[in-house]
């Protein structure tokens, strides 16, 4: 038994396909859009709840590429923080209602929609010290909450990390282990949830062939299109849901 409704269908392999692009080389807060799309024809949690054995078997690839290169220091400081977010949204997930889920993801999704548009004009903030750390434990909580409600970690983690100014290859790896051991953590919730019945498992792997195509998509776009408007295509689309859920949390 899987979901048989054909929408969900229609928002469910665009996100998959997107959030593979993103973990293929696009930049992996790419996958931001994919619950929020989802989310338009399934409740936000069983849309979480269906991408998750597809992002495990994506950081599985992932980790096992980028391990070494971690910066582990890195790791010490943010991990903590986004378990922290991960119990924080689990605990949310139990007992809010779906209209305030979807108003807690519209604001979300707009959120980050606002952090990109200021992160293109304004500086870079400062990185370093004590205000380093405090700056660690806050992204990455924020990290670690967002990641669990709508898989959309990879913004809050890029804004603590990218004024670091690590090596490429160093950023990728941390991030993918990061979220890698992140991933793991969020099989609690949604297990003691009850969120891993045999419609999401199935409609999962029915979903899963697509996870491959777009990584692949993602290795072939990055030497041939401009990455700064695929983010911004993206963005535009996760503005549009983001308005979407608000409306429909607010009627609801």
């Amino acid at each position: 038994m899987i979901v048989t409704d054909p929408w969900f269908y229609v928002t469910a392999v665009p996100a998959v396909l997107i959030y593979g692009i993103g973990k293929g080389g696009l930049g992996g807060a790419l996958g931001i859009i994919a619950v929020p799309l989802m989310a338009l024809s399934v409740s936000p949690v069983q849309a979480a709840a269906i991408m998750m054995p597809i992002l495990c078997a994506m950081d599985f690839f992932a980790v096992r590429q980028h391990y070494r290169h971690a910066d582990r220091e890195q790791l010490k400081l943010m991990l903590p923080g986004s378990l922290v977010g991960v119990v924080l949204a689990g605990l949310l997930m139990g007992v809010a209602p779906e209209s305030v889920l979807k108003l807690l993801i519209g604001g979300l999704s707009l959120f980050f929609c606002l952090q990109y548009r200021m992160s293109r004009e304004a500086p870079e903030p400062p990185a370093g010290g004590g205000f380093s750390q405090v700056r660690a434990w806050f992204w990455s909580l924020l990290s670690g909450f967002s990641s669990t409600t709508i898989h959309a970690g990879g913004g809050p983690a890029s804004i603590y990390l990218l004024p670091l100014k690590l090596e490429k290859v160093t950023l990728i790896a941390t991030m993918a282990v990061l979220f890698g051991l992140v991933n793991l953590a969020k099989l609690v919730p949604f297990t003691l949830l009850g969120k891993f019945d045999s419609v999401n498992l199935m409609t999962a792997l029915v979903l899963m062939p697509l996870a491959p195509i777009g990584v692949k998509t993602g290795v072939w776009l990055l030497h041939r299109i401009s990455q700064d408007w695929v983010y911004r295509l993206c963005y535009l689309f996760l503005f549009l849901s983001g308005c979407k859920l608000l409306v429909d949390g607010l009627a609801g």
